[in-house]
């Protein structure tokens, strides 16, 4: 039998049900890699004993017969997941010791179809960040290392707890969100594949909200596959949420099968960017060539908005997060620092408790959103926000699936752009607009660079067609034919 830890979602299911192995011993190998990979810093809170109990009724399931769709299967749960009783704290200082009374909807779907809490993945804080340093629980470390070269790189974020820890194989897949590329950019950054859906496609009721028009729950796995079983058990209908599209879930596995003849794909010219980096930008050609050769056609479209689409993100997402993060004063959960008055609690509890990326979109987000300067910047941002989406419904009337680069380069050097908050921000540049429309996006490995890092390309589909896109992701995944893992250097001594 090969390493638990290695094996797919599709293969662990089948595994499971064959009686290879039992959920235990499946959940043991992961809490046995957990524990070894310290040095990766993806977990803040690991629920051994939750995991352990859960694997325990998965066992009796499987015995019985009344296996559920992921029974057995070890997951991770990014921290801004609320989960009953458990450590949810969003990365952030101010929410120390929270633990929520209550369940978010994506996590419960995913326990009511027999999935398995390994724990809570570190993530930048509220997830705000593209590289997971403003974590309060500090950086996490990307598994894979340029070769010939030790250098600390970034996962990506603000989904990068996940996304590490999928890849050096410490759980099976996890849950993330998306709110301007934070599932798409840390899957490209290690070698994964990241989805996220269609606004209102997961239930955001439980999240730990950043900005609530852009906020997406999606996964984060190894394979397309994998990525489809998962969202297929983290979506649906919920009254909770009024955000939430009340239509059924389609079988997301099962819409991968067949080809993509007759399809139309397109490529956004604004996406050519002046510098893009030829391995990058070859990559991409690649891809279109490996659809073009399974019968599709590939047509250029234009999307003339795309170059406003990053600063008019950077309005209306700390606008949102401004209105939201108002919520944490230090009153009734989370840090509290005293004050000689209940203003001075707030303004002490809110400057120890928030990070410094945090505070300076609050700032931002509240300059916008003030008297005078309002119409000037988020009306006109949400005017932006409407012409993006008429540029992607007009292309989509000519078009099954775009194809774009993912990320404009592979993974950095930790550290090499915290310093630089602009630079940081243009690494969403290829995302943002899929958020900005409310559009599905898929991100998966394609390539490597000339350093050895995965480099991946990017699908955005119709909304709520996941189904398409997915099957055209998996035509992709497989003209690819690439099966990546890190070198385990975080276990040596």
């Amino acid at each position: 039998m090969s390493d638990l830890t290695s094996l797919t979602v599709a293969a662990a299911r089948e595994g499971l049900r064959n009686g290879e192995f039992s959920a235990r011993e499946l959940t043991e190998a992961h809490l046995a890699a957990i524990d070894a990979a310290g040095r990766l810093n993806a977990f803040v809170a690991v629920t051994v004993d939750k995991a352990l109990d859960m694997a325990g009724e998965s066992d009796r399931r499987l015995a019985s017969g009344e296996a559920r769709p992921l029974e057995g299967v070890p997951v991770g749960v990014k921290d801004l997941f609320a989960t009953e009783g458990v450590h949810t704290q969003a990365g952030s200082h101010i929410l120390d010791g929270f633990r929520p009374t209550y369940e978010s909807t994506v996590t419960a779907n995913l326990w009511r179809d027999g999935a398995v809490m390994l724990g809570k993945l570190n993530m930048d804080e509220f997830a705000m960040g593209s590289s997971n340093e403003t974590s309060h629980y500090g950086p996490v470390v990307n598994p894979w290392r340029a070769a010939g070269s030790d250098a600390p790189l970034t996962p990506g974020g603000s989904s990068g707890g996940s996304a590490a820890a999928v890849a050096a194989r410490l759980c099976m897949a996890a849950t993330a969100s998306d709110t301007g590329g934070s599932i798409r950019q840390p899957a490209a950054f290690t070698g994964t594949v990241g989805v996220k859906p269609t606004y209102g496609r997961c239930s955001r009721w439980g999240m730990v909200a950043f900005a609530s028009s852009l906020d997406q729950a999606g996964v984060i796995a190894r394979t397309v596959r994998d990525a489809a079983l998962m969202l297929s058990s983290m979506a649906g209908p919920d009254e909770k949420d009024t955000t939430c599209a009340d239509l059924p879930v389609p079988d997301f596995a099962a819409a991968l099968d067949g080809g993509i003849a007759g399809m139309t794909v397109g490529i956004p010219r604004e996406y050519r960017l002046d510098g893009m980096p030829e391995e990058i930008a070859r990559l991409w050609e690649q891809g279109a060539e490996w659809l073009k050769a399974q019968g599709a056609e590939i047509v250029e479209v234009s999307l003339p908005h795309t170059k406003y689409a990053l600063p008019a993100y950077y309005i209306i997402a700390p606008a949102e997060a401004s209105s939201n993060l108002a919520r944490y004063d230090g009153v009734r959960y989370g840090l509290r620092v005293a004050g000689d008055d209940l203003t001075e609690m707030y303004e002490n509890t809110r400057a120890e408790g928030f990070g410094d990326e945090v505070i300076r979109r609050v700032l931002i987000g509240t300059h916008v959103l003030s008297a005078g300067y309002y119409d000037a910047y988020y009306r006109k941002a949400q005017q932006v926000r409407t012409l993006i989406r008429r540029d992607f419904d007009a292309a989509f009337e000519r078009v099954d699936v775009l194809l774009t680069p993912a990320t404009p380069s592979p993974a950095f050097q930790l550290g090499e752009m915290s310093d630089d908050p602009l630079q940081m921000y243009l690494n969403d540049i290829f995302t943002v607009t899929v958020n900005m429309a409310g559009l599905p996006g898929v991100a998966l490995p394609a390539g490597l660079s000339a350093s050895g890092l995965p480099l991946a390309l990017q699908l955005i589909g119709k909304p709520f067609d996941e189904a398409t896109m997915l099957r055209v992701a998996a035509r992709l995944e497989e003209a690819a034919g690439l099966d990546l893992a890190p070198d385990a250097w975080w276990r040596a001594s």
